[in-house]
Order: C-alpha cells, then structure tokens, then sequence
C-alpha cells in the first residue's frame, strides 16, 4: 500500500486561511470562500466553523461532507499545471476542484459562474 499523500493527513484549519488570504488579496471575501465551500461540499456555515476549531485533517474533511455537489464534475481547467478533469485519485480530485474554485474566485470570475449550474 502506498503512503499517503501528506496534504491528505494535513488539518484543514491549516489550509483554510490560505483560501481566505488568496481570495482577499484580490478584494474577493471569506464569505465567498465560505460559500464555495457549502456549495461544493454541502456543509453549513456552523459545520465549517467547527471543522475549523476541530482540527480536521483535509481527508476526514472530504470523506464527511454532507453532499458533494454532483455538478463539481462540471469544473474544468488547469490547476498547479495538472487538469482538474484528469486527476485520476478521487480525494486529490476533490481537493483540486476546490483549489480550482478558489483560483477563479481570485481571478475575478462572478460567484454565479464559479458555482457552476448545468447547462
């Protein structure tokens, strides 16, 4: 069995602010992120509050989401030079689509876009 990937074991409280400073360096909000976050996993505000204070590593936290949202299949693109689509490990998947959010999210794109609906 191979070793897992360390991003897996990290807490997400750790990652979270980086998210958060990202966003706000390019005058987007925590609200937003925080938005990102309960459309793409379907936890609420109080849930990632406590996954916050809680320490969850970044696994535990995929693996508990409530409902992920099926239309994250819908999010496409390039992220840290690898393609969202094409990340064949399903957790690592998962966390790209949300680094891939949070990129737009910096990049300007409307909320209404990033929270993708099908066509």
């Amino acid at each position: 069995m191979s070793e897992k990937h360390r991003i897996y074991t990290m807490s997400f409280a750790r990652v979270y602010p980086c998210y958060v400073a990202k966003a706000q360096k390019k005058g987007r909000s925590k609200e937003e992120v925080d938005q990102i976050l309960t459309w793409l996993t379907g936890y609420n505000q109080s849930q990632i509050d406590e996954i916050l204070v809680t320490g969850s590593d970044i696994e535990t936290f995929f693996s508990n989401a409530p409902r992920m949202n099926p239309n994250r299949e819908l999010i496409q693109g390039v992220v840290c030079g690898v393609r969202v689509q094409e990340v064949q490990e399903p957790l690592m998947r998962e966390i790209r689509y949300l680094d891939k959010l949070i990129d737009e999210l910096a990049k300007g794109k409307s909320m209404v876009k990033i929270l993708r609906e099908p066509k």
